[in-house]
């Protein structure tokens, strides 16, 4: 929106008239809304098609006498069962209103104007609003096969550099780092740059040279791992993700985290997830049968696609690809267009249940004939 047309846009501070604001995936009332269908299936969010577990549903029903209360601010209940998760001291814990809040107090701590930021090309475009927000330069380092380039991305540190964003596994395409380059690309850094690896989607990832990045907190005081309770623990509506890292990072994290970022509810569903590992169990096997359930489909249809250890699929469509979403979206099927990270030619499927993977195939087999 230009000036005439938003005459407010003098008053902001100067970088925020380039910012694009993140879309979310279409809400399933939006298109039936929109469009006067019913019955569609979304498969565009990567959420968890198992929603909540059994512990969590419990601990969120126990708390329902008690909305009237704010909840613990400090969160000190979630954080210390974080730390013992982790085997960490509640200091080194931040709460976050999803990772995605984590993500924005990074950003607010660490960057300004005059400070540098680096990410990579097709990483989760979160980062990039994140650093634009408070006026700091981004750099874009080109990716490698749709996955992280390290050594491109360590071309682009410099002195002013003062954060570097790693998403492992990497949305949207599902792409991973291995323990080792890893590890030695964040011990290469400046003690002067923050690293963050965002590692969402790290439970549904089973290859053997995964790393777990939490467990180098205590050792690269410059590291700070987010982690979020909205993919496999299936709590994606009640907003509620968290940092790990140094204490003293941790500390200047919290003087800008808002009081009572994460709700009541959220603290006590996590607190009951966290330990939930039959319900974690269960949405791992139930994604590893989905994508093989979606892999094969394209494979069969003779498409490409991005091997992926997340919880989605991102497939090459051959063509543009915002035609052949807009026909899904009349069949009532939800998924993801990521044009928006420079890949106009593909799609972005979420793995869901069994039933609505399958609706998936049959209408994009249909949109794809047609």
């Amino acid at each position: 929106m230009s000036q005439t047309e938003n005459p407010f846009l003098s008053l902001s501070a100067p970088w925020v008239a380039g910012l694009t604001p993140y879309v979310p995936g279409k809400p399933v009332s939006e298109l039936e809304r929109e469009l006067g269908i019913s019955d569609s299936v979304k498969l565009a969010s990567n959420e968890n098609p198992l929603g909540p577990g059994p512990r969590a549903r419990e601990a969120m029903a126990a708390l329902l006498a008690e909305l009237g209360r704010y909840p613990d601010g400090g969160g000190f209940e979630l954080r210390r069962a974080l730390a013992e998760y982790h085997g960490l001291s509640p200091t080194a814990v931040t709460i976050g209103n999803g990772s995605n809040d984590v993500l924005d107090l990074i950003a607010r701590v660490f960057l300004h104007p005059g400070a540098e930021s680096v990410f990579s090309e097709h990483a989760f475009a979160v980062y990039s609003i994140a650093i634009q927000s408070v006026g700091a330069t981004a750099h874009m380092a080109r990716a490698r096969d749709y996955g992280h380039d390290l050594e491109a991305m360590a071309r682009l540190v410099n002195d002013k550099t003062r954060v570097v964003w790693i998403a492992n596994p990497n949305n949207p395409t599902g792409t991973w780092l291995a323990a080792e380059p890893l590890k030695s690309f964040i011990g290469s850094l400046p003690k002067t740059c923050i690293v963050v690896v965002d590692e969402a989607y790290t439970e549904y990832v089973a290859e053997p040279d995964f790393p777990d990045a939490t467990h180098w907190v205590e050792t690269f005081p410059n590291l700070i791992v987010t982690r979020t309770f909205s993919k496999a623990h299936g709590l994606a509506a009640l907003r509620v993700g968290y940092a790990l890292s140094d204490p003293r990072v941790a500390d200047l994290l919290n003087r800008v985290r808002q009081p009572f970022n994460v709700n009541a509810l959220a603290q006590a569903a996590a607190i009951a997830a966290i330990n939930d590992r039959e319900h974690v169990r269960a949405s791992v096997e139930l994604n590893r049968a989905g994508m093989k359930q979606l892999t094969g489909a394209f494979e069969r249809l003779g498409l490409t696609y991005i091997p992926s250890v997340g919880n989605f699929v991102t497939v090459d469509c051959g063509r543009p690809a915002a035609p052949i979403n807009e026909a899904l979206l009349r069949r009532g099927v939800i998924v993801r267009p990521v044009g928006n990270y420079g890949m106009p030619n593909h799609l972005r499927i979420s793995v869901g249940l069994e039933s609505e993977n399958a609706r998936f195939i049959a209408a994009f087999e249909d949109v794809l004939a047609s």
